[in-house]
């Protein structure tokens, strides 16, 4: 079987530009909507007679006011479709679908305010007066707004992201406007870091006081992870340490050593003191409680693949250690 290294050597798929037959018939849906509204207009003003003055020029001005937002609506499902969704790096796509969709939805408020209201100062005055209102009301949701704006600028985490804030362990599926949306991995059924199948949502305000730990780094989107094996004192500590860092070396050697690299170029830019980082896999050990040892070796690995990752290794030890017995002792107690 080909080792995680060879695996990771496929090229990766090309973006393929897509698009939903629900988008080309909101768009048509619109851009309909926007010509019955035009047909109407030129019909009120080739017959004039049948409204009076005042308020021929009133239906004219919600006419127009519609037939400008529908125009708006087609252009932007248009731009979003054909523009936005061309662009490759899904996370910047998805981002800026979010904030073009918020312009959207400002500029036609914007135009029925336009509409609705001749008085611009009484507009004004009323819409001040309800968001001083609704602002007590809705503190939370304003502060989820900004948290929002700010996990945009300040990215702590993004869609495809594995993170951890608060008790909350999951990839990142949705960064809307209020809330987060998370794919739980792991979780109280499950202790291995697979998807338990549910999903997590909590306020975007939450950034604000609640420590997140982002898997997903894009600088350097790996983390340190390790095996552990309990050993009998007389077993042969050289053997042992061999074995790990062989298959840990085949598996995924070079790739570790890469990573490594950028893993210390990162930190030689930063104040931390450098650390002692080797770029291949390293075998320690340790008196464990229970009066044995313990063998560890430790290895990077995308968050992502820690689960398969390490069953992969510990199948290829297992399968090595165990063809000597005679040199690697593993507990018979029934406390293992």
């Amino acid at each position: 079987p080909k080792t995680i290294q060879q695996q990771a050597k496929k090229p990766a798929e090309k973006f393929r530009f897509s698009f939903r037959k629900e988008d080309l018939w909101w768009t048509a849906g619109f851009a309909a909507a926007a010509l019955l509204l035009f047909a109407v207009q030129l019909l009120i003003n080739w017959r004039s007679e049948w409204f009076e003055a005042p308020l021929r020029a009133r239906v004219l001005n919600y006419v127009w006011g519609g037939l400008l937002i529908f125009v708006m609506l087609t252009i932007a499902n248009i731009v979003e479709v054909f523009l936005i969704g061309r662009i490759p790096n899904r996370v910047s796509r998805f981002n800026l679908k979010r904030i073009f969709r918020l312009v959207v939805v400002v500029a036609v408020v914007f135009v029925a305010i336009s509409v609705l209201f001749v008085n611009w100062y009484a507009a004004v005055v009323s819409l001040g007066l309800i968001s001083l209102t609704l602002g007590f009301a809705l503190q939370m949701p304003i502060s989820s707004f900004i948290a929002w704006i700010y996990i945009l600028a300040r990215a702590p985490y993004r869609v495809g992201d594995r993170i951890r804030i608060g008790d909350a362990h999951g990839d990142v599926i949705d960064v809307s406007y209020l809330d987060t949306t998370l794919w739980e991995f792991g979780g109280e059924h499950l202790w291995t870091d697979h998807p338990s199948g549910r999903v997590i949502k909590f306020p975007n305000s939450t950034v604000f006081d609640t420590p997140v730990f982002n898997y997903s780094w894009p600088l350097f989107p790996y983390v340190w992870n390790e095996i552990k094996f309990q050993l009998a004192y007389d077993s042969d500590l050289e053997f042992v340490a061999k074995t790990m860092r062989e298959v840990v070396d085949e598996q995924i050697g070079d790739i570790m050593s890469q990573k490594v690299k950028v893993y210390k170029d990162i930190l030689s830019k930063t104040p931390v003191d450098e650390l002692q980082v080797k770029e291949h896999p390293v075998v320690h050990f340790r008196v464990s409680e229970n009066t044995w040892l313990e063998a560890i070796v430790r290895y990077l690995v995308p968050p992502k693949e820690a689960g398969r990752t390490k069953t992969r290794l510990i199948k290829e030890m297992l399968a090595r250690m165990n063809a000597e017995p005679d040199r690697v002792l593993f507990p018979k107690s029934n406390l293992r």
